[in-house]
């Protein structure tokens, strides 16, 4: 039995009280000061806004130990934003500034605020805001202060080991990504008998088209991409299959994206056809080593854009298909290694945080006291 389940087992055997969030912390939002930009005193204390820190300025409103969360501007809903501060520090008026009463260890109250879900208690739509009333009805749980204290250790334990491999993780991904650009553009750098071939002429160039937004729906068999990587929504229809290059022709344009279902390209999309000579994946390749030129080709305005005319005539090397396909074999092993979320490093690092949040939500779970 750890020494978590001991002091449990002594102190709370028949669960734990949960209290209101008013009831149990202190809240100090009418210490709050909101400053534009332009009139802050550059100074050491941080500045801190919705969801990291801001600035650095002088003077401060808060020192101390406190939660500051979200009051409206969080980055995400699902993972809402929750900081933890200790020291000095200057709180603006998109946070809710909050700390433990003597009952209640402020760190381990940040640790289970952000396991929350605080969808529930926001009000605004798409613009969601957790105002002060709604946010003193959540409930808090407040076992014993030594099981706090053991959980916030356990917790502080794990955290530092999770950042720690991370960080490695991190680190060894910039690596293998350099090494991935550097093989990638080298494989793809051939002699003069090798003929560089304007896009226009090995593929069909055709734009997307125009959906309604109203007509999408957040889940479904046929992503749609218009203005970005991220697809826009879903479509009850594709117009393109499986394998085709498509380049971002307004928004993010000059992003290079390929797909590997069948998907809907909208109006701000053209998509490559490969001709005989050319395989799609190799095709995606040649485009990616060439991004940098396409990025300096966007007119830059109020909406970015890249003119058909730039991608039409790119030139790509075309060596012959079998030669192609060494190539692709080559890339498509470090792509995945650098790339793919279900395997290689950038899966490992997903499931470092996967498993530091199970652990975390299995210790600040509770069975609430009755009677």
């Amino acid at each position: 039995m750890s020494k978590l389940d001991e002091l449990i087992a002594e102190l709370c055997p028949d669960g734990v009280e949960y209290v209101r969030l008013a009831e149990c912390c202190d809240i100090e939002d009418n210490k709050r000061k909101p400053v534009k930009s332009s009139l802050r005193i550059p100074g050491d204390t941080p500045y801190y806004g919705a969801n990291n820190i801001q600035d650095y300025v002088e003077g401060y409103t808060h020192y101390g130990q406190y939660v500051l969360i979200a009051e409206d501007g969080s980055a995400s809903l699902e993972n809402y934003s929750v900081q933890y501060v200790d020291g000095f520090f200057w709180a603006n008026n998109h946070v809710h500034v909050i700390k433990g009463r003597k009952d209640l260890d402020t760190k381990f109250l940040y640790y289970y605020l952000t396991s929350f879900n605080f969808i529930p208690f926001l009000t605004g739509g798409t613009r969601a805001k957790l105002n002060k009333g709604n946010m003193e009805e959540i409930q808090i749980p407040v076992p014993p202060l030594p099981v706090q204290q053991e959980i916030v250790r356990i917790l502080d334990n794990f955290t530092e080991l999770t950042a720690e491999l991370t960080a490695e993780l991190t680190a060894e991904l910039t690596a293998r990504r350099k090494q991935y650009e550097y093989y990638r553009d080298l494989l793809l750098t051939f002699d003069d008998d090798v003929p560089k071939v304007r896009l226009d002429k090995v593929t069909t160039i055709t734009r997307g088209v125009r959906v309604v937004k109203s007509q999408l729906t957040e889940t479904g068999t046929y992503p749609v991409f218009q203005n970005s990587m991220t697809p826009l929504g879903y479509y009850e229809k594709s117009n393109f299959n499986k394998n085709t290059v498509f380049i971002i022709g307004a928004g993010a344009a000059g992003e290079i994206g390929y797909s590997k279902i069948d998907f809907w390209a909208a109006d701000d999309c053209y998509c490559l056809t490969c001709s005989d000579r050319l395989q799609s994946r190799f095709l995606y390749y040649a485009i990616l080593c060439q991004k940098s030129y396409l990025l300096s080709r966007v007119r830059r305005a109020s909406v970015p854009r890249l003119a058909r005319s730039v991608i039409e005539r790119l030139e790509i090397p075309v060596p012959p298909l079998k030669e192609q396909e060494r190539i692709v074999s080559i890339l498509d092993r470090f792509d995945a290694l650098c790339n793919d979320l279900t395997s290689g490093i950038p899966a490992e690092i997903e499931a470092r945080q996967k498993q530091y949040e199970y652990y975390r939500d299995k210790l600040l779970s509770f069975k609430e006291v009755t009677g």
